[in-house]
């Protein structure tokens, strides 16, 4: 489980293509304190295992980890190349803080930035997602967006063909995670509030 509060920006240094799989090899600092072998840190919103750690002498090291044929095609990891930033978070521990929201790291789905608009100090960004996703949100409730908790400040109506929602970036979001260099046209993680999809099953239950 995570809480949705990324801890650094990460550089995809390699990317190693396997017959159903791929290997990435990420440059860290703060995530790899403490970590061993099959500890799981999120990228952009989506668990991975650390299958191996190669420590730097400059304070930061390089992490690998597989990524599966099914995770490269229902997330937006399958376009990633060398140099590309990613949002990392390490996996919460029963002693931390939950600052977001609960988050599992099982990505629902790829949304889309559709406009940003500046304010004084912060930015609204809408985004595009799955008509099969909208559902699950409301406004003031919680969103995972590559990987960044956050908050919905407006929503379309669910049965919009093609369904929007709008968050907004405070500085610190916009400057510690890569939501704030993401432009229109590029895709993100989504996942939803977990909560939404157990009432749902359990809905369908008692009908």
């Amino acid at each position: 489980m995570f809480t949705g509060i990324v801890e650094e920006i990460g550089t995809l240094v390699a990317r190693t293509e396997q017959a159903d799989s791929a290997e990435l090899a990420i440059r860290a600092a703060t995530v790899l304190g403490g970590v061993a072998l099959g500890d799981s840190i999120a990228v952009n919103g989506v668990c991975l295992t650390v299958t191996g750690v190669e420590p730097g002498p400059d304070g930061t090291g390089v992490w690998s980890t597989d990524v599966m044929a099914e995770t490269l095609r229902r997330s937006s990891l399958g376009g990633l190349g060398a140099g590309d930033p990613v949002n990392l978070e390490r996996a919460v521990t029963l002693q931390t803080r939950l600052g977001g929201h609960l988050v599992q790291g099982h990505v629902d789905g790829v949304g889309t930035v559709l406009t940003r608009t500046p304010g004084e100090r912060w930015e609204v960004v809408r985004l595009a997602l799955p008509p099969a996703l909208a559902p699950y949100l409301v406004e003031k409730g919680s969103i995972t967006v590559d990987g960044v908790s956050l908050t919905v400040s407006a929503v379309s109506a669910v049965d919009d063909p093609e369904p929007w929602f709008e968050v907004s970036l405070i500085p610190t979001t916009l400057r510690e995670t890569t939501l704030g260099t993401r432009q229109p046209g590029n895709p993100v993680n989504l996942e939803v509030d977990v909560v939404a999809k157990y009432v749902e099953r359990l809905l369908e239950a008692r009908r």
